[in-house]
């Protein structure tokens, strides 16, 4: 449930494929969450509304879309605990701290031959590929957001091959820009990427 495209009070349907995809899996480094997949179509605007079963109750919040057919929800119950968590710390007047974290705007996947294989029966002009970072989303206004699109595998690194979201998040500790070469279709691109510093709250 949802307004993609500003369409409010929008329905799509879907299957859960699993309820325990673990968030490694997804290139979420340091994850100790299972997020629920599902094959109902998420688009801008669905994304943090709630993935309701066929008897009315909320199961997860949409968060992540891979491409059509592979979205991903935060389970319900890891919601219910962080704000339950947040309320208690916020009643006893704990405050959150801060830290400042290299910061590329991107939503990422490692490749697999399984996920190759899922990609390109929705979308046969995917990239022949066999290792590299799928790129699910790009958050508006960040670095990534200068040419860098969904849909884009990344495969080089700094001139060396790229196989894991790991290896790109510790390029991210490193002071330097990141000179990113990407598939597009049939295309091959080069991107010179200077990561912003932002804080996140932890």
């Amino acid at each position: 449930i949802g307004s993609p495209f500003a369409l409010q009070n929008t329905v799509t349907t879907g299957i859960v494929s699993t309820a325990q995809r673990d968030g490694k899996e997804l290139g979420i480094r340091d994850s100790d969450m299972d997020y629920v997949q599902t094959d109902a179509i998420i688009n801008y605007g669905n994304s943090g509304g709630p993935l309701v079963n066929l008897d009315g109750e909320v199961i997860g919040i949409n968060t992540l879309k891979v491409t059509a057919g592979i979205s991903f929800a935060i389970p319900s119950d890891r919601i219910s605990r962080f704000l339950t968590e947040s309320q208690t710390k916020h009643s006893k007047g704990q405050e959150v701290s801060g830290l400042k974290k290299r910061f590329l705007g991107i939503r990422m996947l490692t490749i697999t031959k399984d996920l190759v294989a899922e990609l390109k029966l929705q979308s046969p002009d995917f990239p022949d590929v066999s290792s590299g970072v799928l790129v699910q989303q790009v958050i508006p206004d960040s670095p990534a957001d200068n040419g860098i699109k969904a849909g884009d595998v990344i495969v080089k690194l700094n001139g060396r091959p790229l196989h894991t979201t790991d290896e790109l998040q510790a390029a991210l500790l490193a002071e330097q820009p990141l000179l990113l070469e990407i598939y597009r279709g049939d295309d091959d691109l080069l991107f010179n990427i200077h990561p912003h510093k932002t804080e996140l709250l932890c």
